[in-house]
């Protein structure tokens, strides 16, 4: 791959990592909100504090409910909170995972049979893992903001202020809270890109099949921009649904003070204190929120890689 090739892949994915970051941030608020271990409830003018505890019950609220909530106690400001870092690390992150995976790809074409699974999977492993060493304390920063939950008229923390938050308390070490769950998240990612990869290829092979002529070429653009989306949209669901419970995890991992270690550790104390529901808690969000906002990565993605090659 030319340094063009990489240049262009990695503007690409920032380009479609920034404009879905952007349009569903009040999701991942609410998301980030219903997987915590402090998510609040406002009864009759009472809060009622969801945290285990003699004469406490553990209400899990809906994903309505809580964004409801939100708007009341603390304003529509607080939809957004995070989306600095998110905007800041996104583009990054997205361009580095764009590029590693296509350079990755690239090479692993030579060793083992091109385009195969294994090595759609390889690529999309090796990808992960460096997107999440790299851009994981921007992540913490942006959970943290999302989970501080103030009144309307109360001072916010801004990203500064979390940032010596952490490291007054945690130390460098404090960045990289949740890095373990994010790496069992791998799994996620190597699902989506395996399935995605296989639908698009369909795709091609029933487009060329097809022998569109050149006057319709308006329409044929259209049905691939549609292509992509539906199938970005597919495979994430799909891996989204199996690898959803490391989410939760890392949430937990990522909270102030908390009592969550390891991922093992979050995992067997989750299980012992809520049950298994706890897993998938703020599921339907995230998939509410994932579908569209992996949708229009990709297919950002994919439009960005063809206008620049022309």
């Amino acid at each position: 791959m030319t340094h063009r090739d990489t240049l262009v892949h990695l503007f690409a994915g920032g380009c479609g990592g920034t404009v879905g970051a952007i349009l569903t941030c009040p999701l991942e608020v609410v998301k980030t909100r219903l997987q915590s271990s402090s998510i609040t409830l406002y009864i009759s003018e009472v809060q009622l504090g969801t945290v285990s505890g003699a004469g406490v019950a553990r209400v899990s609220p809906g994903p309505l409910h809580c964004l409801k909530m939100i708007l009341e106690k603390e304003g529509p400001r607080s939809l957004f909170r995070g989306l600095g870092p998110n905007l800041v690390g996104v583009a990054p992150s997205r361009a580095i995972y764009f590029a590693a995976y296509s350079g990755a790809k690239e090479k692993l074409n030579a060793i083992f049979q091109p385009e195969s699974t294994l090595v759609h999977m390889m690529s999309a492993g090796l990808a992960g893992f460096t997107a999440i060493t790299t851009t994981n304390p921007i992540w913490l920063i942006k959970t943290r903001l999302q989970l501080e939950a103030r009144n309307r008229g109360e001072r916010r923390m801004s990203t500064l202020d979390c940032i010596r938050r952490v490291y007054r308390y945690d130390g460098v070490r404090g960045f990289y809270r949740g890095m373990s769950a994010s790496y069992a998240g791998i799994s996620e990612t190597v699902i989506h890109f395996v399935i995605y990869e296989s639908i698009k290829r369909r795709l091609l092979q029933a487009k060329a099949a097809a022998h569109v002529d050149e006057e319709e070429e308006t329409v044929r653009d259209a049905s691939d921009f549609l292509g992509m989306m539906l199938a970005a949209a597919t495979s994430k669901t799909c891996a989204t649904s199996i690898a959803y419970p490391h989410e939760v995890i890392r949430t937990r991992l990522r909270e102030e003070g908390t009592k969550y270690r390891s991922f093992l550790q979050t995992l067997a104390t989750l299980l012992r204190e809520e049950g298994y529901s706890a897993l998938y808690r703020g599921l339907t969000t995230h998939l509410v929120r994932q579908i569209p906002n992996t949708a229009i990565m990709m297919s950002t993605y994919e439009l960005v890689v063809h206008l620049l090659n022309g």
